[in-house]
């Protein structure tokens, strides 16, 4: 079996894709929903003035919003239809998945099937609606006093018009790319919501590839360093995909069972424990918590009054959680690591998953079923999300202390990197199982084939 499966495998290649024409159509697809997804972020917002809006985005770097219009394929940083991206549906999907590990009602339409996640799907939406209304309002606000202090035409007519009309087009825009990301997921390849994250970040590298090497070749960066930075990115990605696919399986077995010939055969299967179970979010919390003063101070602009102890605070504040220091990398290491822990707490119940194998009669060699085996569960889950913590630390915080020792404004940033490999090697993933499926799909064919031969 182990020789017809491995030989199967190797058979998946271009040849075979060739004849995959269901997985050429999902693929051509896919595509040209991304190329949608990147014209719209070249259309800017009613009222807004495009040629203006660059020097405004010059002025607010290292913030927040910077990680924000990273993720949305700089469509924040000109203002367009989409620059909301998808992080307000991120933001909600994650408040209605704790709301879920927390509240009750909650709770029991989680376990009530493909009913119960319909219900929580259109809770996302409507909370995706809401965080988009006041994300837009407060976003058209901002651009129209940012625009005001620093003395920049951004709005061509500010007022309540231009914000309404700011809401509702950047409310369709999001909910246009959840459409389109629902689209990618049933009738293209991979996940589609976060394929078009993956788009967004990967469509700055060239800019970001040609600052590089023209910093290169001009002196301003040092050919070490360039070299230094290439091998480091290698590095982090290797890793990445290492861990992204390491698993801690735990052997399930089941009661003995009577078969066709009878028998009485056990059966095993395994209970796979990702090695880091919380994903993307814990970076994406943490930074996002940092990065929050240095925004507001940002925004308030010459309204805030640097000799008041407001004022004072702030600035000091700023000066401390600047990208590099050495109290901003402490903190991020340590966001990092209690968002590990806490978002893995929330995502995976030892409970819940020891009750549903004692009601299916599996059980963990040597444990006992019930309370001894979720004890075991949380044991062992507390022991690899410290691994998984130690990893995640380790690549979010050397691309940090890369920007501080080099001066390199490094965009492809860990998490940008954790999101570009995880999406790409589970479309890779995808890509293979539909190649695998072909390839059985031929075997049946020609075997139905030969025995009507015969």
């Amino acid at each position: 079996m182990a020789t017809r499966a491995d030989s199967i495998a190797s058979n998946l290649n271009l040849a075979n894709f060739s004849k995959a024409t269901e997985l050429r159509q999902r693929i051509w697809f896919t595509i040209g929903a991304l190329i949608v997804f990147r014209f719209l972020s070249f259309i800017p917002l009613p009222g807004v003035n495009p040629a203006a809006l660059q020097n405004l985005a010059d002025l607010g770097r290292g913030g927040i919003l910077d990680l924000f219009n990273t993720f949305s394929g700089g469509s924040l940083e000109r203002m367009s239809l989409i620059a909301l991206g998808v992080m307000p549906y991120i933001t909600a999907s994650i408040v209605v998945q704790m709301a879920a590990a927390l509240h009750p009602t909650l709770a029991a339409l989680k376990k009530e099937g493909a009913t119960g996640r319909q219900k929580l799907n259109q809770y996302t939406r409507y909370g995706t609606v809401f965080l988009c209304a006041i994300q837009g309002w407060f976003l058209a606000s901002g651009l129209e006093s940012f625009s005001a202090q620093n003395g920049i035409a951004a709005v061509v007519d500010p007022g309540y018009m231009f914000r309404i009309g700011a809401v509702v087009s950047l409310v369709g825009g999001t909910m246009f790319l959840l459409w389109l990301g629902e689209q990618i997921t049933s009738r293209g390849i991979g996940n589609g919501v976060s394929l078009i994250i993956m788009a967004g970040i990967v469509a700055q590298f060239p800019m970001f590839a040609t600052n590089l090497f023209e910093g290169g070749r001009t002196g301003a960066i040092a050919p070490g360093i360039i070299i230094g930075f290439i091998v480091m990115v290698v590095v982090l990605i290797v890793g990445i995909a290492f861990v992204e696919r390491a698993q801690r399986r735990l052997l399930i077995q089941y009661p003995k069972r009577a078969t066709q010939q009878g028998m009485m055969q056990a059966d095993r299967s395994h209970l796979p424990l990702k090695l880091n179970t919380a994903g993307v979010i814990p970076p994406i919390f943490a930074s996002s918590l940092l990065l929050l003063p240095l925004t507001i101070s940002q925004f308030a602009g010459n309204s805030v009054d640097t000799e008041s102890t407001f004022g004072t605070a702030i600035v000091t504040l700023n000066q401390y959680l600047a990208h590099g220091q050495p109290i901003y990398m402490l903190l991020y290491a340590i966001g990092i690591i209690f968002f590990c822990f806490f978002y893995t707490a929330v995502v995976f119940n030892p409970e819940e998953t020891a009750d549903n194998l004692k009601k299916n009669g599996g059980f963990i060699p040597g444990i006992r079923p019930g309370k001894r085996t979720a004890e075991y569960l949380e044991y062992v889950l507390s022991r690899i999300t410290v691994v998984g913590a130690i990893y995640l630390t380790v690549v979010c915080v050397v691309p940090e202390y890369m920007i501080a020792q080099t001066g390199i404004p490094l965009f492809l940033g860990g998490t940008s990197l954790l999101i570009v490999v995880n999406v790409t090697v589970d479309t890779l993933s995808q890509v293979q199982s539909h190649l695998l499926a072909h390839q059985y799909g031929d075997l049946i064919k020609k075997a139905k084939l030969k025995g009507r031969l015969r």
